[in-house]
């Protein structure tokens, strides 16, 4: 096989399609991911983000299509014979041995000097914190230290492909948050690509350079974490990525740097354009904390609508309220807490007034 022009491509899937009888569970998916690149399959449960990820590793084999790393076409190698690890999520620990020597053991196979094998056996354990259980056995460990177990294993041999299954899924909230920058530290420290799987929006967010959407088998928007949050191509990644409102209308003004949706509550204004025709419908989506709130008029000359307060939530950073809208419709609109002192004026069934930048909104196409 020739190898690709740069590092750009290093792996590669081709129309990769995977059918188990008449079901499609990938369905003709076709990336490009750098070398050194974190990339993460991000989707619910049934959508084939897991069942690529086996692919890639050998487990299963393409309907057709092709999988390339480093110029290679790999998808007819078996597993053993792709130069890649995969965590599992269930954590394929060696119950006879402990976590030291669990760690330790794909080194051992490969004839690594000792000193190496102690330093990098030392390095992964300390970056799951697990240094003071390296003579446990994995039966005495948690289910969530058990999983950082097997990834400390999977991160020891320093693949040239590191694919991850929900990599995090059993750690607590801090300890996870935590590990996802030690994680990212790591990878990016020995230069291996790496490919994972998760439902969890916010550590695609945290860890991964790009994000794949998927949906019933396909990819729906490529892009780096900020592009899909603040720029999503449809409405299911709008409403998956994050929180979203999304109010429906009709285009009435298209210009290319600007347009305007006739919506239940007003017309709004959008600072960009999307080649439409008039009277389509379409959805305007505002992220909650792009809406402001206030009990008074502000002095803005647009996008300002008003409505009732019926829920309001407390999370410690920021406050949620629930809008009750004119047209009946209830919108989400979140204020952080700045200072400790902090006392929002607003409480329920308050009237009012809501308002965003013209740029801060997109127009999705219904």
């Amino acid at each position: 096989m020739s190898e690709l022009a740069n590092t750009a491509d290093y792996l590669v899937t081709q129309k990769l399609v995977k059918r188990f009888d008449e079901a499609v569970a990938v369905d003709d998916v076709s990336l490009s991911i750098a070398k050194g690149e974190i990339f993460a399959l991000l989707g619910s449960s049934g959508c084939g983000k897991s069942t690529l990820l086996r692919m890639l590793a050998g487990f299963e084999s393409p309907t057709s299509g092709c999988i390339l790393l480093g110029g290679q076409d790999v998808a007819k190698f078996a597993p053993y014979d792709r130069p890649m690890n995969m965590m599992f999520q269930s954590y394929a620990l060696f119950p006879h041995l402990d976590i030291w020597e669990n760690v330790a053991f794909g080194l051992k196979r490969e004839g690594l000097p000792r000193d190496e094998i102690k330093q990098r056996v030392g390095e992964m354990l300390d970056l799951v914190q697990l240094g003071a259980f390296a003579k446990r056995k994995p039966h005495q460990l948690s289910g969530g230290q058990q999983q950082r177990v097997a990834l400390a294993r999977s991160l020891a041999k320093r693949p040239k492909l590191l694919l991850l299954d929900e990599p995090l899924g059993a750690l607590d909230k801090k300890l996870r948050e935590q590990t996802q920058f030690e994680l990212v530290n790591i990878i990016e420290k020995v230069g291996v690509t790496c490919v994972m799987v998760t439902h969890d929006q916010e550590e695609a967010m945290t860890m991964a350079n790009r994000i794949a959407v998927m949906s019933k088998g396909r990819v729906l928007q490529v892009g780096s974490p900020e592009e899909v949050y603040e720029h999503p191509a449809n409405r299911f990644v709008a409403d998956f990525i994050g929180n979203v409102n999304l109010i429906e209308g009709k285009l009435s003004v298209d210009e290319p740097d600007h347009c305007a949706v006739t919506t239940g509550i007003g017309v709004v204004s959008v600072g960009h354009g999307i080649s439409g025709a008039l009277n389509m419908p379409v959805a305007v989506a505002i992220r909650p904390e792009k809406l402001e709130i206030s009990k008074t008029r502000p002095d803005v000359g647009f996008n300002l609508f008003h409505g009732t307060v019926k829920e309001i939530a407390y999370f410690g950073s920021y406050n949620t309220y629930i809008v009750l809208a004119s047209d009946g419709s209830r919108l989400k609109i979140t204020e952080a807490n700045t200072s400790r002192h902090d006392l929002s004026d607003i409480t329920w069934e308050d009237q009012v007034y809501f308002w965003w930048d013209d740029r801060a909104a997109v127009v999705l196409r219904s």
